[in-house]
């Protein structure tokens, strides 16, 4: 019989982490770079505007050519979206798609259509296996709440990222970037009787 618990559960136990081990991002990125510079470009996109994968791979040369700012329609909620693209995220942006023409998907697969989601997730596992993060589940929205983890790391302030994130609460925030776990775990190292 299903039941809300079951679907509870089952969510927390197939949820995708953040990266936490800033040696590990600049390993994919690396690991990344040598193998396809698309995909280094898919996860720098990822990790430093955490936007959702569906998002990142909707996008097409012309939403991000000579832009300081990406506006776009989330997807999933249907609301609008501004962000700033910081420096380096601007500098691979106008490297890859050089020469490119506006109306052609931002990401392609090697058949020239717009790469889809399951192979963003195979590239992403591939990398992370291959740069030795074994210890955290891994997809394509480790990239959201890997740039989510270490936002709120850098700057302590989950109003911000309840705003990007557009969640209800900062209690979902700091749940879904996984610092309520690292917290408590903290908090058990620290305790002896």
């Amino acid at each position: 019989m299903y039941s809300y618990k079951t679907k509870v559960r089952s969510n927390i136990k197939n949820a995708v982490e953040p990266v936490r081990n800033k040696q590990n991002i600049f390993e994919i990125e690396n690991y990344l770079g040598k193998n396809n510079y698309r995909n280094k470009v898919i996860w720098i996109f990822g990790i430093n505007t955490g936007l959702r994968v569906s998002d990142i791979l909707g996008l097409n040369v012309g939403d991000v050519r000579n832009k300081s700012y990406i506006c776009l329609k989330e997807k999933k909620t249907g609301k609008f979206k501004q962000f700033l693209l910081n420096r380096k995220l601007k500098g691979i942006i106008e490297d890859f798609i050089e020469n490119r023409p506006d109306e052609e998907p931002l990401f392609e697969s090697q058949k020239q259509h717009r790469l889809d989601r399951s192979q963003a997730y195979r590239m992403l596992n591939q990398a992370c296996r291959a740069v030795g993060v074994k210890e955290t589940r891994i997809g394509t929205h480790t990239m959201r709440k890997t740039f989510g983890y270490h936002h709120y790391k850098q700057f302590k302030d989950v109003a911000i990222l309840q705003e990007i994130f557009n969640h209800s609460s900062p209690k979902i925030t700091l749940r879904y970037i996984g610092i309520n776990q690292d917290e408590i775990n903290d908090s058990y190292s620290q305790f002896e009787l």
